[in-house]
């Protein structure tokens, strides 16, 4: 078996969108998929990408993804790495992929000095909270997510 990484390209699109609606229905939130592909094809590889997107493969065939950005901290001065999403089809769980995504991630984060690599899990995920524990991966337990999204971003935005 042989585990490989690489960047996606315009090409992965289909592939890219699969992986979110898969991931979303793993996660239990398929509902809250609403993504227009062709915008998000613009976002993740036209003239200003938002984001970046490694294809995990098993002997050349698409298992897998890492959908991330940057973003910054203050405290250390420096940019970090945000992972959206992280998925892996259940058939190739098992097989190291997920650790050689997050691996591939954590030599991107060296290279392009970024202070971190962090991501949100859900609290009811205990075997993905089980795996990253132990590849040294801490809760931030004294955290609190927030967000402002639909009408309440209009309402902001208009205040």
């Amino acid at each position: 078996m042989t585990l490989s990484i690489r960047p996606a390209t315009p090409a992965d699109l289909p592939l890219i969108a699969q992986f979110i609606r898969d991931l979303a229905d793993y996660e239990k939130l398929a509902h809250e998929v609403r993504f227009d592909e062709a915008k998000l094809g613009a976002n993740l590889f036209g003239p200003r990408p938002y984001a970046e997107v490694l294809i995990g493969e098993i002997d050349g065939v698409a298992q897998g993804f890492a959908l991330f950005f940057h973003n910054f901290s203050t405290f250390e001065g420096r940019p970090g790495i945000y992972l959206e999403d992280l998925f892996v089809r259940p058939e190739a769980r098992g097989s190291g992929l997920g650790k050689a995504l997050l691996a591939h991630l954590a030599k991107l984060c060296v290279e392009r000095d970024c202070a971190r690599l962090e991501w949100w899990v859900l609290d009811w995920n205990t075997p993905s909270i089980g795996f990253y524990q132990s590849l040294g991966a801490k809760l931030m337990d004294e955290w609190t997510v927030m967000r402002v999204d639909g009408d309440a971003l209009t309402a902001l935005a208009g205040s």
